[in-house]
């Protein structure tokens, strides 16, 4: 493969790019900090750490070279002032960026089908996109978790079952057909968990969820049956703007978050988490990984994603789902003894050679690992900011 970070300019230092992503653009700045600076020496800058958001985010921004502000798609999507100035697309505006800065490595975070319905502008200009795949299609069937388990299901991928209903009838038509086992629902597209509820279907009378369960211990996820259906059928917001739902069997195993360095739909570096109560167990756990390997293939993953497995009363382990960007814990891979994050930008602008999943996978140290709140002091930098 020729190496994209090839310095057509070398009087203009190399760079790598994070858009907007979730959470875990703070973590992954701070990864290529150091990263830069293992790889750098007197007489050599390796690479300059370029960082874009919608918002003013200084604490995102301390741990990046240039910093910028992306367009917003809506006046709501934004903290700055509007002006009279017609808005460029968010793509085209880090682009002409990119080009400026001789970007060779760009990871657009969250909003990844923006960037890849037009990929080829990208490698045009000699950068490489990192989208989570390689083709709007393929990161539509991702967001679309009912199109997600078809495409699993095409490829023997073993996948959590899934029903789909538009409407009341629907939803009441799938409970007298499955109601006899738990269940949960959530939306098709969605993302940290929006609108997942467990259902306290196939319990006993006695062991039903109370009717103010799910207003008191919010984070449990647990709501009675009867008003859940209720609720969604009498949903002013459901009416105004239709919300597709699956209806899903409840896997009682145990659930994995995996963080994966991946190149067209090859795992080149991988790390599995599980948690117990506060803790994550960050590892590699190869049972696991026998499901992810072939997911990531048969979707063309590409750059640093995320998957979720969950495993089913036998045991298997099942999809739940692939997020096309990296995970809010991917900094807790740091801990492992492979920083997923250098990993992958270390290959992508040309300072290693491409990494192996073999090698990777001698080199976790397993551990665990607590997540902490921290504050931080919030400076003013405005006047840093290219807008």
């Amino acid at each position: 493969m020729n190496n994209l970070a090839d310095n057509s300019n070398p009087s203009i230092p190399v760079a790598a790019w994070l858009a907007e992503g979730q959470s875990s653009q703070r973590d992954m700045l701070e990864s290529l900090q150091s990263l830069k600076s293992k790889s750098s020496s007197p007489s050599n800058n390796p690479f300059q750490v370029i960082a874009s958001h919608r918002h003013d985010r200084p604490e995102i921004f301390e741990f990046a070279d240039m910093i910028y502000r992306e367009p917003s798609d809506s006046i709501v999507d934004t903290d700055a002032q509007t002006t009279s100035d017609p808005a460029i697309p968010r793509w085209q505006f880090v682009l002409e960026q990119a080009q400026k800065h001789n970007v060779k490595v760009l990871l657009t975070g969250r909003n990844g089908i923006d960037y890849e319905a037009h990929r080829e502008k990208f490698v045009a200009a000699g950068i490489r996109l990192l989208t989570g795949a390689t083709s709007v299609a393929a990161l539509e069937s991702i967001d679309d978790k009912f199109a997600f388990m078809q495409h699993c299901h095409t490829y023997n991928i073993p996948v959590a079952d899934a029903w789909r209903f538009d409407n009341t009838a629907e939803l009441e038509a799938l409970l007298a057909e499955h109601g006899d086992q738990p269940l949960c629902v959530k939306p098709v597209v969605g993302i940290f968990a929006q609108g997942f509820w467990r259902l306290d279907s196939g319990k006993e009378s006695g062991e039903q969820y109370d009717s103010f369960e799910h207003l008191y211990f919010t984070e449990e996820k647990k709501i009675n049956t009867a008003q859940f259906v209720n609720a969604y059928t009498n949903s002013q917001m459901v009416h105004e703007r239709p919300i597709p739902m699956l209806l899903m069997p409840y896997l009682s195993g145990q659930e994995y978050s995996i963080d994966v360095v991946c190149e067209y739909g090859e795992v080149l570096a991988a790390v599995t988490r599980h948690k117990t109560g506060k803790i994550q167990h960050v590892g590699y756990e190869q049972s696991v990984m026998d499901v992810v390997i072939p997911l990531i293939r048969a979707f063309g993953c590409d750059g640093i994603v995320s998957v979720q497995t969950k495993a089913d009363d036998s045991g298997q382990h099942r999809v739940l789902e692939i997020n096309s960007r990296p995970s809010g814990g991917v900094g807790y891979t740091s801990h492992s003894g492979i920083d997923l994050t250098q990993v992958g930008f270390s290959y992508w602008l040309g300072l290693s050679e491409k990494p192996n999943l073999e090698t990777n996978i001698q080199h976790i140290e397993p551990c665990q690992v607590r997540s902490i709140m921290m504050s931080v002091k919030i400076e003013n930098v405005a006047e840093q900011i290219i807008k």
